[in-house]
């Protein structure tokens, strides 16, 4: 067992609010996995500053179209106030409790830090910085430096750019987290025009 907690936590979601006077709180989710917030049992629970997470109990949750919010009751959040106390507060479960991916489905927290080439050229383009949810997925990548000054979207004085690219097979056709590469294909104008 390794003392590093990022690899035996996986965080999804965050406390962000109470929701209404009966103790329920809203949580904005880190997880593609309707399961983590609406399946009843045990998750852990962060709170800011902290560095070992406690157990609590989900008891019930519902997904509020058009916001990407949860709404979470906990075991023994009972009015508004409990709720409050835990805003900003983390959700997190065991890394060990990762659900079965299908193929060419990747947790994000895999993504996250993998480097990006072009597949045709094998010129670095940069690195994963963030995964944006959307309708498809969309790679935040930071520019590294010589790319971003071959294209002529770099100074000096600026500071590194990132673009956003469709996390879908047609961009991105190789994803290898053992090489901790992903392979993409752009449309042309793809990487200029988001800059």
């Amino acid at each position: 067992m390794t003392n590093d907690k990022s690899d035996e936590w996986l965080e999804i979601g965050k406390i962000v609010a109470p929701q209404g006077l009966s103790g329920e709180v809203r949580v904005y989710p880190e997880s593609d996995f309707p399961e983590r917030f609406e399946v009843p049992g045990k998750r852990w629970l962060l709170r800011p500053g902290e560095t070992k997470p406690q157990s609590i109990e989900l008891l019930a949750g519902r997904y509020i179209n058009g916001k990407n919010l949860y709404v979470l009751k906990l075991a023994g959040v009972e009015n508004c106030d409990q709720a409050e106390a835990l805003r900003g507060c983390k959700l997190m479960v065991s890394a060990s409790d990762r659900p079965q991916l299908g193929e060419d489905e990747y947790h994000v927290l895999d993504l996250m830090g993998l480097e990006v080439f072009m597949q045709t050229s094998g010129e670095l383009v940069g690195k994963v910085v963030d995964i944006i949810a959307a309708g498809n997925d969309l790679l935040e990548v930071e520019l590294h430096p010589s790319f971003a000054h071959d294209k002529g979207q770099m100074t000096n004085d600026q500071k590194q750019k990132t673009v956003l690219i469709p996390f879908v097979k047609a961009i991105a056709p190789v994803v290898d987290l053992p090489a901790g590469r992903i392979e993409i294909t752009p449309p042309p104008g793809l990487l200029e025009i988001n800059s």
